[in-house]
């Protein structure tokens, strides 16, 4: 035998129309033109004024100052290597400050519009070489940079460079 379903007869006309809102006096055509109009973004929002970039090198030496790193050497090595224009040379006191003081360099970097190519040695904190594109920033410790000597071997560099032209 069939079961017989009830049908719902309590609401009204009046009762549905309630259910659906209508636009304060408005077609809804006209609403939905009303509320596209007031998401629209104003032409002068649209035109933005591009900002110029600071220098790359300003950047840097900027940080490596606010981080107050030692003996920042900065060495001009254009015509000399493809890798970069120009080199820095900063130490740090501690491996805990040569990381913050690499870490400052990367986050400034960043804020000024220049993306790092790559960053080595953050792990350990001896050396961090960061890779800026037209500029690498070498961060280390004092022993490690005397170890090392990289400001001699290319300030010797640029002194051959700079005896061979005048």
């Amino acid at each position: 035998m069939p079961v017989k379903r009830k049908t719902d007869t309590s609401r009204t006309s009046r009762d549905k129309a309630a259910i659906k809102p209508k636009a304060a006096g408005k077609p809804a055509a006209a609403a939905d033109k009303s509320t596209r109009a007031a998401n629209k973004p104003k032409a002068a929002a649209k035109a933005r004024i591009p900002r110029s970039r600071p220098a790359l090198e300003a950047v840097v030496t900027d940080a490596l100052a606010d981080m107050k790193a030692l003996e920042v050497k900065v060495l001009d090595v254009r015509g000399l290597t493809d890798i970069a224009d120009f080199m820095v040379i900063a130490s740090g006191t501690s491996d805990r400050h040569v990381r913050s003081v690499a870490q400052r360099v990367l986050e400034k970097a960043k804020e000024a519009g220049y993306r790092p190519h790559g960053v080595e040695g953050q792990q350990d904190g001896d050396w961090v070489l960061i890779d800026l594109n037209e500029m690498i920033v070498h961060v280390m410790l004092p022993r490690v940079r005397e170890f090392y000597g990289l400001e001699k071997l290319w300030g010797m560099t640029v002194a051959k460079r700079a005896a061979a032209r005048a």
